[in-house]
């Protein structure tokens, strides 16, 4: 019996001191938020995003340049909401009912963002992110940060700080 237990605790030794050089190896994770802009999937990090609203009523403010849409009021505090599409080179069109405003927080500036439509909010792996095309027009190389495949169709990531960043310098 004592040579049965000197066994088996030794078999348990080995296995514990086998166990301790496991290494997780998780891979890094990172939330986006995926929209349609005029036909186009893009994603914000889910970081960058703190709310998803649909059916807001905006208010139009003269005299403001055509990519900001107007303001919205966030529970008493006052936002102003950015055409994406302008900023990105589309051409202006009307929301649609369908239409959702995401606030977002970036390059020193808090806003809400129009876009068509959301399509998904999910948990990508960190490797499956591939690097922006050296072929993306002038404009949008600096604030596509990534490309990913959703549902067999691209999503080019922006990156909010350097778009709030350029939309900052660009109305100065």
């Amino acid at each position: 019996m004592d040579q049965e237990q000197s066994g088996l605790d030794k078999i348990l030794s080995l296995r514990h001191d086998a166990s301790a050089k496991i290494v997780n190896v998780d891979e890094p994770i990172v939330k986006l938020v995926i929209f349609e802009l005029d036909g186009e999937w893009f994603a914000f990090s889910g970081e960058s995003i703190s709310e998803i609203m649909s059916a807001v009523e905006v208010f139009f403010v003269p005299g403001c340049p055509p990519s900001l849409e107007g303001v919205i009021n966030v529970r008493g505090n006052i936002e102003s909401v950015i055409r994406l599409a302008e900023l990105l080179g589309k051409p202006a069109t009307d929301p649609a009912p369908s239409s959702s405003i995401l606030r977002g927080q970036g390059g020193g500036m808090h806003s809400g963002i129009r876009v068509d439509r959301v399509v998904d909010v999910l948990d990508v792996v960190q490797s499956a992110i591939q690097p922006p095309p050296t072929t993306l027009p002038e404009h949008m190389r600096r604030i596509v940060s990534g490309l990913i495949r959703h549902q067999d169709t691209p999503v080019a990531i922006l990156d909010l700080d350097r778009l709030f960043e350029d939309y900052q310098r660009g109305q100065g």
